[in-house]
């Protein structure tokens, strides 16, 4: 049992070292991220893939949930996945 949670422990402290490499920004990341990016041909139909994707999600949440502060919840976070999302491809270099 030992063994397994030192593993663990290591592989913790593996993925916050990466993603310490991945935090670091610099002026032009700002620049891409805080500068609109008008969509181009390619680009619309993922992001309508990735509304409809989420559309039937969320109607999912709101089928299968009862109504309640974490059905909002969970709904509004499908929102900030597609947000996310959408900058992952706006900002695309």
């Amino acid at each position: 049992m030992r063994d397994l949670a030192e593993r663990a422990v290591a592989a913790i402290v593996w993925v916050i070292l990466k993603l310490r490499e991945v935090i670091v920004m610099t002026t032009d990341d700002l620049d891409r991220f805080f500068t609109y990016h008008p969509p181009t041909p390619d680009q619309i139909p993922r992001y309508e893939e990735l509304r409809a994707a989420a559309r039937t999600f969320a109607e999912v949440i709101l089928r299968v949930t009862p109504a309640s502060a974490d059905q909002t919840a969970a709904i509004r976070k499908v929102r900030e996945a597609v947000m996310t999302a959408n900058a992952a491809i706006a900002c695309e270099p």
